[in-house]
């Protein structure tokens, strides 16, 4: 008797959060044939090592290849180490230059060591295009690029643009969806995962795999994530990523953060739940509490639930109750790094000013005994140099929207008086906050 769920709730599950399905029939008949035999499908999602961590954006994916595990299926993520010496040319209006091995042995590991967080290690084969890849002849290659036409592959919309803008495309880019197809072929996949930009090279797949004798790979995409701010792709260049090794307070409040119509579009395509169970959370629970459900659970797939129930309590003291959490983060900053002036001249002007923020008060620091040396700092440089603030400018800005506060008061002067003796400062910019020790 098969171990496998009935179909139509495996594609119930399955269908959660996709884009597309190419083609669903095909996909329902081959879990019809799964479940008759009690064959396992082979379910394939590559990734190139190209970057060192992981954000949520890429987990997106990874999510709908657990929940083919979670159906009994045999989950296959391969490593791209030899794609990766391509450069995957998607999206890409200018050639991608090509990793090192070393850097793509070094980015392998940690991939390894992420995709675990999602995936059980027990369960998930882990596999290299290097493998058979880098055993191909010259004869190989000839007989692979037989299987497709340059014109077939100037209908992918990124080389047809640069075509017509008489940008060069280099052959090794040609290459790079014929020899991530040939993966299909090599782990005679029946399901091929990946984003929606992906879709073309894995569609070359199900044509190599015809063309190779074998049945035909169903593709199932996943939509791009969009970041923090709703609308661009969640990027770390963009400075609206959530990375998945952030610190779990960190984690949660960039959660908090999103808009209540965006935070269901992460509870579709980063958690579990049936959309039966999210709709309940709709007409059921607040979106407040709706938004902290979602925040513990991305923080507890990610480091623990513990973690996720301790960042929901920290977050609750920090923006809730106006509390500064148990566990916060400290930074050392070095005082050459922000010293704007010393002399007594310069800081009794300063600290006269009434629109000064003195840290201590003015008496205490005026009146310091002679072995206790005190400073005039730069607040722009110290968010700078804290990672409270992008840059010196960044944090002029945030100063002039009266968004810093220092042992919770909001600082609207650029300057700070401090005792170089004095205690350690605490420095909440929007939703982050940190300690910050002057040495």
């Amino acid at each position: 008797m098969s171990n496998f769920a009935p179909v139509e709730e495996q594609l119930t599950y399955l269908k959660k959060g996709a884009a597309e399905i190419i083609r669903e029939a095909d996909l329902r008949a081959k879990l019809e044939k799964s479940r008759a035999t009690g064959k396992p499908l082979r379910v394939k999602l590559g990734m190139d090592p190209t970057a060192p961590d992981l954000h949520l954006g890429h987990t997106v994916v990874l999510r709908k290849l657990k929940h083919f595990q979670d159906l009994g299926h045999t989950a296959i993520f391969l490593i791209g180490d030899f794609t990766g010496m391509i450069g995957d040319p998607t999206g890409r209006s200018a050639t991608r230059p090509p990793l090192s091995p070393e850097q793509i042995a070094q980015n392998a590991e940690t991939y390894k060591a992420q995709v675990f967080k999602i995936l059980d290690p027990k369960k998930t084969v882990i596999d290299f295009n290097r493998r058979w890849m880098g055993a191909f002849t010259s004869d190989d290659f000839v007989r692979l690029t037989a299987k497709y036409t340059v014109s077939q592959l100037l209908e992918r919309e990124d080389f047809h643009k640069r075509f017509q803008e008489e940008k060069p495309i280099s052959v090794h880019e040609l290459l790079y969806p014929l020899v991530q197809g040939y993966d299909s072929v090599a782990l005679e996949a029946d399901v091929e995962l990946g984003g929606t930009d992906q879709k073309f090279n894995l569609l070359v797949g199900r044509e190599l795999q015809r063309a190779c004798g074998q049945e035909s790979q169903v593709v199932l995409t996943t939509p791009i994530l969009e970041g923090l701010d709703g609308v661009q792709k969640m990027s770390k260049s963009l400075g609206n990523a959530i990375g998945i090794h952030e610190p779990p307070l960190e984690m949660y409040g960039k959660i908090m953060s999103i808009s209540d119509k965006m935070m269901w579009r992460y509870y579709e395509l980063l958690t579990d739940l049936s959309l039966a169970e999210i709709d309940s959370y709709k007409q059921l629970q607040h979106p407040m509490q709706s938004k902290k459900e979602l925040a513990r659970r991305i923080v507890g797939d990610f480091h623990s639930a513990e973690a996720g129930a301790k960042a929901g309590e920290d977050w609750a003291k920090q923006f809730q109750k106006d509390e500064v959490p148990e566990h916060i983060e400290r930074v050392s900053v070095p005082l050459d790094a922000v010293v704007g002036a010393s002399s007594r001249a310069e800081i009794e002007e300063l600290v006269d000013n009434p629109g000064y923020f003195p840290i201590p008060d003015r008496n205490a620091v005026l009146n310091a005994p002679p072995g206790q040396p005190r400073k005039l700092i730069r607040l722009d440089k110290l968010l700078a140099k804290g990672g409270l603030a992008d840059s010196t400018s960044d944090g002029l800005r945030k100063i002039k929207q009266k968004s810093v506060q220092i042992n919770g008061q909001v600082v609207t002067a650029l300057h700070l008086l401090v005792l170089i003796a004095a205690p350690d400062i605490t420095v909440r910019v929007g939703r982050k906050i940190k300690v910050l020790s002057i040495s």
